[in-house]
């Protein structure tokens, strides 16, 4: 099974002075889940190249077993320092599309065409695509054959407003995530702030938070097999 992760390009928090860019957890805890089973991931990003990664992701008490595995994992590091870019990708050479968070996708994969339409190919043609966290912000912008939101009336979840409270950001990301969605039509649920949650519905599988990454990838790889 050969399956895309797209990260964002993503680096800078608004106008905070502060970076982001993607969360290295979402990414490490999926790529392991299913590359362990033997799947072949293929990683791009909006601009190619080094994707920027976001600091708190690199704080101790964000660190796991496959954060760990990931930073001793030279041949992984330089795969992800080269990532090719959104452009040149075609959904038909894949199974399966996955975005890990970070504020990043709440800038750049939000409004971003390859992106858009890579997703709504991968939907038409039958593929499950998988988001954690703040990713689901690519899909705010999909839309479906009929011409509706890609997201109306599907079940989803992703990073909640308590939780953006919870890390002050309100005020600096350009919209809240559980706000946009509902908005688009999304039925959107959540369970406590910082709990493992998922939500699958047909080919849409989301995760609220950093705590779901691992049920996401054992979603995916559910829906693959």
């Amino acid at each position: 099974m050969k399956i895309l992760f797209v990260v964002t390009s993503h680096a800078d928090l608004g106008t905070s002075g502060e970076k982001t860019g993607f969360w290295i957890e979402e990414f490490a805890t999926l790529y392991y889940v299913l590359s362990d089973a033997g799947a072949e991931i293929t990683i791009a990003s909006p601009k190619g190249g080094q994707p920027p990664v976001d600091p708190k992701s690199e704080l101790i008490d964000a660190q796991t077993d496959s954060t760990n595995r990931f930073y001793k994992d030279n041949t992984l590091v330089d795969k992800m320092a080269h990532t090719l870019k959104l452009a040149d990708i075609k959904y038909d050479d894949f199974d399966a599309v996955f975005y890990p968070g970070g504020h990043g996708p709440l800038w750049d994969l939000a409004n971003d065409v390859d992106s858009i339409k890579l997703i709504e190919n991968f939907y038409n043609h039958q593929k499950p695509i998988a988001f954690v966290c703040h990713a689901p912000a690519a899909l705010v912008n999909t839309k479906a054959k009929n011409g509706n939101p890609l997201v109306k009336g599907k079940h989803l979840t992703s990073f909640s407003n308590t939780e953006e409270a919870a890390v002050k950001l309100v005020k600096v990301v350009p919209f809240l995530l559980e706000d946009e969605l509902t908005k688009q039509g999304a039925i959107y649920s959540k369970e406590a702030d910082w709990s493992s949650y998922t939500k699958q519905d047909g080919l849409l599988i989301t995760g609220q938070n950093p705590a779901s990454s691992e049920a996401v990838a054992k979603l995916l790889l559910a829906a693959l097999e």
